[in-house]
């Protein structure tokens, strides 16, 4: 349907978005601000206790710091109401006491010729339905009892049965009245080739319905009782109803249980989906017969922001996870990721809950991996790296991969990650008591040499501390400023747990204002912290305390202290990768070229610009002198051809 211009603005300025949400929700009385339309409650879409969605109700839009859901009126009642758009601009138009402008005649046929369609479907599933206490249905029946699946089950799931013959169905909807078209149209039967009449799409089958998000039955899928016949499942063609790329087994009762808690599975088939909601995993859907597409994986994401991937056991399972690696990491966000949990060799999840029940499945979901790690094993499983050229192969597919990502934070974590796995596979070390050397290792800690040098001063963890705090401070009393240096704070490590969680709630109300910000500090962590932060002497002085709310002056101070704290860290960790190397190996010439490197980081830190050959030392964003970099240069060599005592 066509709305005229002008429609959607003047429904949205008409329709209060607190009052659309306020049927759904309880808002928290003590951070909403009635008078001027700033609400928060706890949020509608997934379980949490606190309150982190958040409605402005004069700009017309709510967002929630957790899920990360976000919309206006239309796409609230569109999502909590399951409805179609037009559906929920005609129920806030209700509301709003505005009248629908006529439909569009063309529209309007096709929405009736759906309405139609989806009738005619409801009619097949009650057909099948009883079809399925036939005696032609007794091996079906037989089948079904041995897979656990009692009379009770059987209704709850709809279950039933297609009879072995060619127009069992056609005739009995041709017998309704049901036009040939719309029977046609809606995938129950295919036109002859041969010139007769049309026959029945599904055959000797049992026949599972499948339903969309609004609960209306769009498709069927149906499993062979002929184990000779070339397709064991079968789906419904493709209709105005349904697109398998862009449908879910089970989507709605699913989206309403993960919306209770319920972690989100996503298994391979019918019977794994029902097995899993019976055993009481209820947030269980399947894709319908090909691998997982985006769609359905956006799909996905609305439901649940880290669905666990539950594949079987075999091979077949492992490699439609290794697929859907590449086809995920574009898509990754902040909060949005998949989880792998791949079951015992050889058994699917119907498999696994016959033989040793719900606790097992359980243990299996609670060990699943992120994303990182299966690539990780994907192209290192079964392969050998006694080369540098396998070493530098593995190294350059990695990094394709990690390039697929487009959200730098995200990016940055997975090198991270990647990194520590390499180390754990190359990195040498002694087996204990034996005196060999093992390819495999933990990331070791700095050896005790160390601890005491130069490379760790005792006043590095002050001075970072330090930089922590202005910028922790800079940004609370300008947050403004927050948004544009969101993955700078996110992926800084605190060793101050109290400035840890400062900077989540940062991040977690980067939208908010001055005051708002300072009144949830007080209320998450405490006054006290809030005022021993801006107490310190080095904060009090900041120019961002003296001129709150200069956005400019803010954004001058987070940028510098943020870039010398990068520097400082980035090349004491490329120093202290050096010294870990060493695994006892140091000398004399080695340890005065760590000293001269530490140096060299100290006069980059107080004057990164004194020296006009200085450079970047690469990734860590360090500078320094093209002589000091030599000499690190050469320790890094000596260290990497160095060989372990005999």
């Amino acid at each position: 349907m066509s709305l005229p211009p002008g429609f959607l603005d003047e429904l949205r300025s008409r329709s209060s978005l607190g009052q659309v949400v306020g049927r759904k929700v309880m808002w928290d009385a003590r951070k909403s601000n009635q008078g001027k339309g700033d609400l928060w409650a706890p949020c509608p879409f997934h379980q949490e206790k606190t309150a982190s969605f958040h409605v402005d109700d004069r700009k017309g839009f709510y967002y929630c710091f957790g899920c990360h859901a976000k919309g206006d009126a239309i796409s609230f009642v569109m999502e909590t109401e399951n409805a179609g758009f037009m559906e929920a601009v005609e129920i806030l138009a209700r509301e709003a006491g505005m009248e629908m402008p006529a439909r569009d005649p063309k529209a309007q046929e096709k929405t009736d010729r759906r309405s139609q369609l989806a009738e005619i479907m409801e009619q097949a599933v009650r057909f099948f339905r009883l079809q399925l206490a036939t005696g032609p249905a007794g091996a079906a029946r037989e089948y079904l009892a041995g897979r656990g699946l009692d009379d009770s089950v059987q209704e709850r799931w709809e279950i039933g049965f297609a009879p072995d013959a060619w127009r069992t169905l056609w005739d009995h909807l041709r017998g309704k009245g049901v036009a040939e078209d719309l029977i046609l149209d809606a995938g129950l039967a295919k036109p002859s080739s041969k010139g007769g009449k049309p026959y029945d799409t599904f055959r000797d089958r049992i026949m599972f319905p499948i339903r969309d998000a609004r609960g209306r039955a769009i498709a069927f899928g149906g499993r062979a009782m002929d184990p000779n016949d070339n397709a064991k499942y079968l789906n419904s063609p493709e209709t105005a109803l349904f697109d398998k790329g862009r449908s879910l087994y089970n989507h709605g009762v699913a989206r309403a249980a993960a919306g209770k808690g319920q972690t989100l599975i996503v298994a391979e088939g019918y019977m794994d989906v029902i097995a899993l909601s019976e055993a009481g995993f209820a947030a269980a859907v399947a894709p319908l017969g090909t691998a997982i597409t985006e769609s359905q994986l956006q799909l996905l994401w609305r439901i649940a922001p880290e669905p666990v991937i539950a594949l079987d056991g075999d091979k077949a399972g492992s490699g439609a996870a290794m697929r859907l690696i590449d086809l995920a990491l574009p898509l990754l966000e902040a909060g949005q990721s998949l989880r792998f949990a791949l079951m015992p060799e050889g058994l699917d999840p119907d498999d696994l809950i016959r033989a040793k029940g719900a606790g097992a499945v359980q243990d299996v979901l609670d060990r699943a991996v992120p994303m990182v790690r299966l690539l990780w094993q994907r192209e290192t499983e079964g392969r050998v790296f006694d080369s540098p050229e396998r070493k530098a192969a593995l190294d350059k597919a990695l990094r394709e991969k990690i390039r697929l990502i487009r959200d730098p934070s995200i990016r940055a974590h997975y090198g991270s990650e990647i990194k520590a796995l390499r180390w754990e596979l190359f990195a040498p070390r002694r087996q204990a008591g034996r005196g060999k050397w093992s390819g495999r290792a933990p990331i070791p800690t700095a050896m005790p040499g160390t601890k005491s040098s130069l490379l760790v001063a005792a006043g590095d963890g002050a001075q970072d501390h330090m930089r922590e705090a202005v910028i922790l401070a800079s940004a609370i009393v300008t947050p403004q400023v927050i948004v544009e240096f969101e993955t700078e704070l996110d992926s800084m490590p605190f060793a101050d747990p109290v400035h840890a969680r400062l900077r989540d709630l940062l991040l977690a109300h980067r939208d908010a204002d001055r005051d708002m910000l300072m009144r949830e500090i007080r209320d998450r962590i405490g006054a006290p912290a809030l005022e021993n932060l801006m107490a310190l002497r080095h904060v009090a002085i900041s120019p961002c305390l003296r001129n709150p709310g200069d956005v400019d002056l803010a954004r001058m101070i987070l940028a510098e202290e943020l870039a010398k704290l990068q520097a400082r860290r980035g090349l004491n960790a490329e120093i202290a990768e050096a010294v870990e190397d060493l695994s006892g190996l140091a000398d004399e010439a080695l340890t005065w070229r760590l000293r001269q490197a530490a140096e060299a980081r100290n006069r980059a830190m107080r004057n990164p610009h004194e020296d006009k050959t200085e450079y970047d030392t690469g990734d860590n964003g360090a500078r320094i002198s093209r002589e000091e970099r030599g000499a690190l240069e050469s320790l890094l060599e000596r260290i990497r051809y160095s060989k372990p005592p005999k």
